[in-house]
């Protein structure tokens, strides 16, 4: 599938293989009888459904897997998957270990005469967790992320080259600022005061996020959507297609971002401590001061909020975020 660089170039290859849903179910249908050939016949009739969790333009669907043996299994088929979400799946489903991402049954990186991947991954009985979670659910969602962190880092350790290249921070904030006028959001004026604020110290704060220890394969859409359990209580991570090279709170914040204006749905647990707990058991790395690098990236996200008021316009979220950027302006913006 090409080069193996898992930065900037391989989030382009991602986007590139991986068209839009229509073309996707087109395909796959076309595709299915090859797959099942492919499979040796171990691959049942599929039936396709259209995933809302997933990220990019895979077409989903639903099979049995029979062995050599004629045991019989529900599996997960996906196709086109994005050189990201291909090799993190095969690559973390190898050993003998049960880990935190699905178990893969088969895989290929060509199909008939397209130069696309596929994936067939053990199908989890289990709904995801859903927006509403009792705490052990919080703790072992951050559990399984940091479990990640592990295994990717055994897989494949971060280097330069994966430093993935930064939003326009300053340009957001900028967008931010004109949607908090044009909308006449509530707070109208605090938001103006606190986004001019952070917009004279706008360099300065990038400056010091990027100065952050970058030594984490993140997985990058951390929420109860993306997670199952089954019937054993395993929670399994899915769709992951937007890991990347990072730090480790930024699966922390994430997590934490979609309970803005709602902390009482996280039931106490708050996630960067939580996840700092459990890598310390793990023996992972914490890094120097990484309280401060939780604030920078809480501080420029919540910056941002007034510029997405399409998708993260509740009213709680957005008087959260306000929240945020004024306390946090104090204590950083000096």
């Amino acid at each position: 599938m090409g080069s193996d660089s898992l930065g900037k170039d391989a989030h382009d290859q991602h986007e590139a293989l991986n068209p839009d849903v229509a073309d996707a179910q087109d395909l796959a249908h076309e595709l299915a009888p090859v797959l099942r050939q492919t499979c040796s016949g171990c691959l049942g009739p599929i039936s396709w459904f259209r995933s809302t969790w997933q990220h990019g333009g895979a077409a989903t669907g639903y099979a049995d897997w029979t062995n050599a043996t004629g045991q019989t299994q529900q599996v997960v088929v996906k196709l086109p998957v994005g050189f990201t979400e291909y090799f993190w799946t095969t690559r973390l489903s190898q050993g003998d270990t049960q880990g935190s991402t699905p178990r893969v049954i088969a895989s290929g990186d060509a199909l008939g005469h397209y130069d696309l991947a596929w994936l067939v991954i053990e199908r989890i009985a289990g709904k995801t967790l859903g927006s509403d979670l009792a705490s052990e659910r919080v703790m072992a969602l951050l559990h399984a992320a940091a479990d990640l962190h592990r295994r990717a880092a055994c897989v494949r350790q971060v280097s330069d080259r994966d430093t993935p290249s930064p939003p326009n921070w300053g340009q957001i904030i900028g967008k931010a600022r004109e949607a908090v006028v044009d909308n006449h959001i509530p707070h109208e004026q605090r938001w103006t005061d606190a986004l001019k604020r952070v917009g004279r110290h706008v360099e300065s704060l990038v400056a010091q996020w990027r100065m952050r220890t970058i030594d984490t394969w993140c997985h990058g859409d951390l929420h109860p959507g993306n997670a199952i359990v089954d019937g054993q209580d395993r929670l399994v991570l899915i769709d992951l297609g937007l890991v990347h090279a990072g730090h480790w709170v930024e699966d922390a914040v994430y997590l934490e971002r979609q309970y803005w204006g709602h902390a009482d749905f996280l039931h106490g647990v708050k996630p960067v401590s939580a996840m700092a707990r459990i890598r310390r058991t793990l023996g992972l790395e914490l890094g120097e001061d990484y309280s401060r690098v939780a604030d920078l990236r809480r501080l420029l996200m919540a910056a941002c909020v007034p510029a997405f008021l399409g998708r993260e316009g509740t009213p709680a979220y957005v008087e959260a975020a306000l929240g945020i950027v004024e306390r946090l302006s104090a204590s950083l913006l000096r």
